[in-house]
């Protein structure tokens, strides 16, 4: 490609603290050499806005930009070409149909300019148009787009909600970038059919309308986007999200083949948990995971991923939901069954796993023990009391303000000790965060444990003593600084095969 180069994926930078939001004023680059982030305290309104910086393109540039465009979009399959190609193959495909294109209009462009309209095409045609700063920033977590006219916000790691510059003031151009979005997740979206729900390739997902019918300000978005790294267990205790004992608890619980849902709210951190979780399943178990839309990312090989299929047509032909697949992954021999999220019949067929012996972890919307189980036994799941005592414990995730400044916590595990004919449910609850003092407490008296002694045939003093040893390991990690994937699923898996060998590695005494 000569000396078109694009960099989409620059080292995030250290972003500092700021304790006064009138002095927030930060700059970073997310795509090399093109594209800053300006996030400033703007006087004017009162609030801090998250500007994209984009090369700047005289009068003429945009003129020659737009008949390049308009003829690229006569010549080429986009969709075609923005699906089944790399990056790099459609850069240079790109870049080489614009100069021949610019030799058939006979255009006359100097070489800097050049270098600056080629970013607008790789923006719009290889990208996402607008947004495509936006889905390269590390802190971005959520775009959301209210309607036409109105300005896109973000969920920034760091600064959380913010407003940026970006707005949609067409509303031919925002229904063809919904379309655009349908087309790159291989969904369908029409005035039949306006809703849709699915996965972009990066694994991001993507919930939009379409039609002024559903939201009246017209086509709407919004994008979570996908993690490619999951966040490590030793991270999260960085975080301060949940303890080392928490942690430790859970590796104890997935060596034995627990059952364990994961509740909360939306956005609460339940697949977040979830990923670190999987860290803790023995190497050599089969996973099989079934999702609505691709979010779990596992540290792991002997992992069969499946994802539901909408329907090819609006009468949903040719869809493959939750309940089939669940059906068919109960056929594939699994160790262990993950289900993105519960909400319907499916969860008759993974309770009925697991009382078979297949070990599952789920997620599911919710806030408490007694309201999920009430969600189980009534319309449209309607489990029977018996089947649900098939789970073992919950964990329970919650946003919290600590400080003035919005977290995710653990905010306690519960153990489900048996759920009556009348769907009265005895509980046990081992750890709880207290908001008061921002502490991890541990009540010592896991039922889970006792369960685990009796299934296994060995003393719950020795799991007691295994559950100690690994949450000092797990401390000791965080403290040495082994957070990344590769380092803690080494560790935790090498601790398997010689954990004698590990603990002296990191100087923890049994």
């Amino acid at each position: 490609m000569g000396d078109i180069n694009i960099n989409s994926n620059p080292k995030a930078p250290m972003i500092p603290k700021f304790d006064d939001k009138i002095k927030i004023d930060v700059r970073y680059m997310v795509i090399v050499p093109y594209v800053s982030i300006h996030i400033y305290y703007d006087e004017k309104s009162g609030e801090v806005i998250y500007d994209i910086e984009e090369p700047i393109l005289s009068e003429e540039e945009k003129g020659n930009l737009a008949k390049i465009e308009q003829t690229i979009r006569e010549v080429v399959n986009v969709k075609m070409v923005g699906i089944k190609n790399t990056k790099e193959n459609l850069l240079d495909y790109i870049d080489k149909t614009a100069k021949l294109i610019i030799s058939e209009l006979g255009l006359t462009i100097e070489k800097e300019s050049y270098k600056k309209m080629f970013y607008y095409l790789y923006r719009n045609f290889v990208g996402l148009n607008e947004i495509e700063a936006m889905m390269k920033d590390y802190f971005i977590e959520d775009i959301e787009c209210n309607g036409m006219g109105e300005y896109i916000y973000i969920v920034h790691r760091v600064f959380r909600n913010i407003k940026t510059t970006v707005k949609f003031n067409d509303m031919n151009k925002l229904s063809s970038f919904v379309e655009k979005l349908a087309q790159k997740t291989g969904r369908y979206i029409s005035y039949a059919s306006p809703i849709l729900d699915g996965g972009l390739p990066d694994g991001s997902m993507v919930n939009a309308t379409y039609t002024q019918d559903i939201s009246s300000k017209g086509p709407t978005f919004t994008i979570r986007k996908f993690t490619k790294t999951p966040w490590t267990p030793t991270q999260l205790i960085g975080f301060h999200t949940l303890s080392p004992e928490m942690l430790a608890y859970f590796w104890i619980l997935l060596q034995y083949q627990s059952n364990i849902m994961i509740v909360g709210g939306t956005a609460s951190g339940k697949t977040t948990l979830l990923n670190a979780m999987a860290f803790f399943i023995p190497q050599e178990n089969r996973v099989v995971s079934i999702e609505d839309t691709r979010e779990l990312n596992l540290p792991r090989e002997n992992w069969l991923p499946s994802v539901v299929r909408t329907g090819i047509s609006s009468e949903g032909a040719g869809e493959i939901n939750m309940d089939s697949l669940l059906k068919s992954s109960f056929r594939q021999n699994p160790d262990y069954v993950i289900v993105g999220e519960v909400r319907g019949k499916e969860a008759s067929v993974l309770f009925q796993g697991m009382a078979s012996g297949h070990a599952s972890i789920s997620t599911m919307h919710g806030d408490s023990v007694d309201s999920i189980v009430r969600r189980l036994e009534t319309p449209p799941i309607s489990l029977s009391p018996m089947l649900v005592n098939g789970l073992d414990a919950m964990m329970i995730m919650t946003h919290a303000i600590v400080n003035g400044k919005e977290t995710r916590k653990l905010r306690e595990i519960v153990e489900v000790i048996s759920v009556e004919a009348d769907g009265t449910t005895l509980t046990n609850t081992p750890f709880k965060w207290n908001p008061a003092d921002d502490k991890f407490y541990h009540a010592k008296n896991s039922k889970i444990f006792d369960k685990i002694a009796e299934k296994v045939g060995i003393s719950k003093d020795n799991i007691e003593k295994e559950f100690e040893i690994r949450a000092r390991l797990l401390y000791a990690l965080f403290q040495n600084k082994v957070l990344s994937y590769e380092d803690v699923q080494r560790v935790i898996n090498d601790y398997s095969k010689n954990p004698a060998g590990i603990l002296k590695k990191y100087g923890v005494t049994r």
